[in-house]
């Protein structure tokens, strides 16, 4: 038997702000709009990764124990060029620990995203090498 994480279910209080966001900034692709459960339900596709939106503003402003969405990219200076230019802030700048790059950025509805890019050439010897394993692009990067 094979099991996989298939998506995260996010609720939007703007569902079409919120598809235009993951549709501008990451290449997010609509795969189904459908009425279910007597709500909008959006699946979006980011990359090989899945999210699913609910037309419902979030019940409250706690995350529980969601703290953030990882969101590979290969170009993360590109990315975040392409945000700012967009007028999303960033508090810090990006960190840079040689074989992992980083940041943090706040989406609609105040989901916590990670943007980060994997180096393959720079990672370390030993444990650190199975991080390589973790990327969705050939290569690692």
């Amino acid at each position: 038997m094979q099991n996989h994480v298939h998506h995260a279910h996010l609720f939007a209080s703007n569902l079409d702000a919120t598809l235009k966001f993951y549709q501008e900034m990451f290449g997010g692709e609509i795969l189904a709009d459908l009425n279910m459960a007597g709500a909008r339900n959006v699946f979006v596709a980011v990359g090989q990764g899945r999210l699913h939106f609910y037309d419902q503003p979030p019940r409250d402003e706690g995350k529980g124990a969601i703290h953030h969405l990882g969101i590979q990219t290969d170009d993360l200076q590109g990315l975040v060029t392409l945000m700012k230019a967009k007028g999303f802030p960033f508090r810090r700048e990006i960190s840079d620990f040689g074989f992992w790059k980083y940041v943090m950025v706040q989406a609609p509805d105040h989901v916590l995203l990670e943007l980060f890019q994997i180096i393959p050439e720079k990672l370390p010897p030993g444990d650190y090498k199975d991080l390589g394993k973790i990327s969705l692009f050939s290569g690692g990067g």
